[in-house]
């Protein structure tokens, strides 16, 4: 069930009447629960038994990690908890993928298995292994009520593609009424839509330009692979963000806050602070169970360094199967190596008092050198073969001439609108930074105020790691109705006709 067709907005508009009917919150906590299965059982039903025994396993383990004192019984518990996790997530992911190379090793063909991979279960495994951790950690306590614990995994807007919502983020809210509202809905319906026009008026458009040129990248010239790569950058975040604004808007409407996902990772000026701004749920994660567990940056540089790397070549590997997703991995975990000698560990860095890119043409330069590292990173992220990727890059650097000259129209267009869009997002971002900034902010009605509490009273971004950072559109009444009138008609006249699914449903 894909956000953007129409059989989920069906769906959808049956469960918010249903809420809205609902006389209890504990009826509604069901009545998402019972709409969550649904949801995920659509895809496929037998998966839904997949999806539901770990969450069993992982209650019980909670459980018992927070009944007992003993550390080894704890240690025990958590290790199953982690083990049947990560083997259903090995099995269903990777078992084909180590067939495959032990053949190569072996040189004889090996059988495959036939399995068909579960949609979204690299998000929910990540989401249900953070919950024992916690309980482990003593930093959230275990939850004592199965169906509230089941409806956590299965909360249909994250489960199959994020952003990976933490229990210490989703459990505290149940206890809200879910109970859907106007105001909830004039918000949510902003952000959902905004995911929308993401989807369709962007990423599924550049498809056209980017599917058949990386199908055959030596077909085409140099210019041509030039701009799928650039196509394709826009196209990935658009999707992906995409997905991210519906589902938070749709909690939203519902009644949950869900986590930013995304923050303009296109205006970064180096790969630490692309990695803050892009996928941050899974950036986040991958911090607090993965790198600082490790060490983090408390036993050394060279221990910093080999932590980053093997942190982003599993990373890499959580994408997917294949070698490609391990070099991208590997790509970027060098990269944040080298990102931290450069500012931290080199001599003139520990001299220096400033920033390296305080000025204007030094923060270019740094935009440019991420943007273009950031982009190599996705031929190996896109491309079907390393061959392939090989070949991109060829045609990039100018090694071959050959092939057919393909601009793509929309691409003049979208292009630049993407651009004057995080222009507006900067310019947002220093207005919010800036001393004295609430004083110069669109003062918000009363409804706005009620609904963002602790938001200085104004019409701004509002910055949170629980409830993400939303832009509201102060237009009420007429000129509000005008606007959504006309945002929907341009998206009707010039969505792409053809809707693709997310590329996140493949991880």
């Amino acid at each position: 069930m894909v956000f953007t067709s129409l059989v989920f907005v069906r769906f959808l508009a049956v469960v918010l009447l249903g809420l809205w009917l609902m006389p209890s919150r504990t009826l509604r906590q069901l009545l998402l629960l019972v709409a969550s299965a649904y949801f995920y059982a659509y895809w496929k039903p037998s998966y839904l038994l997949l999806l539901l025994t770990p969450s069993v396993i992982d209650y019980y383990c909670a459980l018992r990690v927070e009944d007992t004192e003993d550390p080894r019984r704890r240690r025990f518990w958590v290790t199953v908890s982690v083990v049947t996790n990560l083997a259903l997530l090995g099995y269903f992911k990777y078992t084909n993928f180590f067939v495959g190379n032990v053949s190569a090793l072996i040189g004889r063909p090996l059988p495959h298995l036939d399995i068909l991979l579960p949609v979204g279960i690299s998000f929910y495994t990540f989401k249900t292994l953070s919950y024992t951790i916690d309980v482990y950690r003593r930093e959230i306590p275990a939850c004592r009520s199965l169906w509230r614990y089941a409806m956590f995994v299965t909360y249909f807007p994250e489960l199959v593609a994020g952003p990976i919502v933490r229990a210490s983020v989703f459990l505290p809210q149940m206890t809200r009424s879910l109970r859907p509202s106007w105001q909830r809905a004039v918000v949510g319906a902003q952000v959902a839509l905004l995911g929308v026009t993401k989807k369709l008026f962007i990423a599924d458009r550049l498809a056209v330009c980017v599917d058949p040129v990386f199908a055959d990248p030596g077909a085409f010239s140099p210019l041509t692979v030039l701009s799928a790569v650039v196509a394709y950058s826009l196209q990935i975040y658009c999707d992906f963000s995409g997905y991210s604004d519906i589902a938070i808007g749709v909690s939203k409407i519902i009644g949950f806050d869900l986590p930013e996902n995304f923050n303009m990772p296109y205006l970064a000026t180096s790969l630490v602070e692309f990695w803050r701004r892009w996928h941050m749920t899974l950036s986040g994660w991958l911090r607090d169970y993965l790198y600082i567990p490790l060490g983090g940056n408390r036993k050394g540089k060279v221990r910093t360094y080999v932590n980053l790397m093997a942190t982003m070549l599993l990373g890499g590997l959580w994408h997917g199967a294949s070698w490609n997703f391990v070099l991208w991995g590997a790509l970027h975990g060098g990269g944040l190596a080298a990102n931290h000698w450069w500012t931290r560990d080199r001599p003139s860095a520990r001299r220096r008092s400033g920033p390296a890119t305080s000025s204007r043409l030094g923060r270019l330069a740094a935009w440019c050198a991420t943007y273009a590292f950031v982009c190599a990173g996705w031929v190996f992220f896109r491309a079907r073969t390393f061959t392939d990727a090989l070949i991109i890059f060829r045609k990039v650097l100018g090694l071959d001439q050959t092939g057919v000259q393909w601009l793509y129209a929309p691409l003049l267009m979208i292009l630049p609108i993407v651009v004057f869009a995080h222009l507006l997002g900067l310019v947002a971002e220093r207005q919010r930074r800036a001393p004295g900034a609430a004083a110069r902010r669109f003062p918000a009605p009363a409804w706005a105020r009620a609904l963002y509490r602790g938001n200085n009273n104004r019409f701004a971004v509002k910055p949170s790691r629980a409830a993400g950072v939303y832009v509201l559109l102060p237009l009420p009444g007429f000129w509000g109705g005008f606007t959504l009138t006309a945002w929907l008609v341009g998206l009707y006249l010039f969505a792409s006709a053809s809707t693709s699914p997310f590329i996140y449903f493949r991880f």
